[in-house]
């Protein structure tokens, strides 16, 4: 099956009107999962803080602490590409309402467990690996379904807004974790966190969307496999995933090292530094859609990854608590312009029947490139400080640019030619 790839387009000042970056919001399908995405991202930041707090208790051992937040971040290896594959192949929907019951049953065992004391180091593992697996299956079909319910004007706008809703999450969502596992306990950050969920479900259960025709395939493996032969076949859609992974792979490092940065300040200074990075994020996702109309797709990429990479060093050079804010406030503005336009293009660069597949390509680059750089930083960091590690990833970033020569994202500068399928 051949289609062409479709990019956002970039046009000139003269023949688009700016949009408010808030005009999705003003699309009622769009404006109710938006708001019931932030409640359920902000459970699911109280339940890692819930997690990790009751494995300090539960064991002594700093491996142990470690491995919840390994066991959530496995999922992505082992679980998305299928994910994504299963989510070109069925009904989005009742995907999204499966692995959302998934997670639902997941948190409210733990939650319940925890209240009755009977769960230890290794159940409580297996309970966070089983949630990332729920997370991991879900996100390539939620992603593919934000076309589906917004409109296509508003569509790099909305991308935006997703975003920014993420990490205003991570910022609030931490802070009434620690609120409420210090005053109630961890099982109660589980049993919260899963009725977070049941906004989404809500929604999903309400939300009438147009059938979509079944993929034919053999199988999920034949699926995956169809994936890579249109990922070879199409330069735009590798151009997106290597510009992915060179930018990942460095900026995984700020909010790594975060806690080691902010140690001096406590876990009040923490939790404020990264309500200043959700702020930021925020308030660039409402300058993104001026800011397109001057600049092309790489030319606003390039912009903020420099900034990005200068904030990392910052911060690694700045001891004064308010310089930091204003370091992480600005940090997270410069992140929102760049997932933002990777995202957009990700989920434009392929055709409906590909879009999931895609995605999970996407995701597994960019989340697989944060794990690996937040290991190979740390581990810098330990050898040579906090300082150093920060300047090298930041100085990886700006040599990431170099990859902009010959993988360019601009529509205005794409062949635009269809891509071929391989055997």
């Amino acid at each position: 099956m051949a289609d062409h790839i479709t990019v956002p387009s970039v046009a000139s000042p003269s023949t688009r009107r700016p949009d408010s970056a808030w005009a999705p919001l003003s699309e009622p399908l769009f404006r109710s999962l938006w708001i019931a995405a932030v409640v359920s991202y902000s459970g699911t930041w109280m339940q890692n803080v819930g997690a990790g707090w009751l494995m300090t208790q539960l064991s002594d051992s700093p491996l142990m602490v470690s491995l919840v937040q390994a066991a959530s971040a496995i999922p992505v290896f082992v679980a998305v590409l299928p994910a994504g594959a299963l989510a070109d192949m069925v009904d989005r929907r009742r995907l999204l309402l499966f692995t959302q019951s998934w997670m639902i049953v997941a948190a409210v065992a733990l939650g319940v467990l925890t209240l009755f004391h009977a769960v230890g180091p290794w159940s409580l593992l297996a309970f966070t690996f089983l949630l990332g697996i729920g997370a991991v299956m879900n996100d390539p079909a939620w992603q593919a379904i934000t076309p589906d319910v917004v409109s296509p004007a508003q569509h790099g706008s909305a991308v935006a807004l997703n975003s920014a809703g993420f990490n205003v999450a991570r910022a609030v969502g931490p802070a009434l974790g620690g609120i409420v596992v210090a005053s109630a306990g961890a099982g109660w950050s589980f049993l919260l966190n899963a009725a977070s969920f049941f906004g989404v479900v809500y929604f999903l259960y309400s939300w009438k969307c147009a059938p979509r025709e079944p993929l034919a395939t053999n199988g999920i493996v034949e699926a995956i496999r169809e994936g890579f032969r249109y990922v070879r076949g199409a330069p735009q859609v590798t151009s997106v995933l290597i510009r992915t992974g060179a930018f990942s792979f460095g900026a995984a490092s700020l909010l790594a090292l975060l806690p080691v940065v902010c140690q001096p300040h406590g876990a009040q200074g923490y939790g404020f530094l990264l309500t200043c990075f959700g702020l930021g994020a925020l308030g660039g996702a409402a300058l993104l859609p001026r800011l397109k109309l001057q600049y092309s797709v790489d030319g606003l990429v390039a912009g903020a990854t420099l900034l990005y990479a200068g904030m990392t060093f910052l911060a690694g050079q700045v001891h004064l608590f308010n310089w930091l804010c204003l370091v992480l406030f600005t940090a997270g503005a410069a992140w929102i312009g760049i997932l933002a336009c990777f995202n957009v293009v990700a989920q434009t660069m392929c055709p409906s029947w590909m879009r999931a597949r895609a995605l999970s390509m996407y995701l597994l680059v960019l989340q697989g490139g944060m794990a690996v750089g937040s290991a190979l930083w740390g581990e810098l960091a330990a050898r040579q400080g906090v300082p150093a590690a920060l300047a090298w990833s930041a100085l990886a970033m700006v040599v990431g640019l170099s990859t902009i020569r010959r993988h360019r994202l601009t529509a205005a500068e794409l062949k635009m030619a269809p891509s071929v399928v391989r055997d």
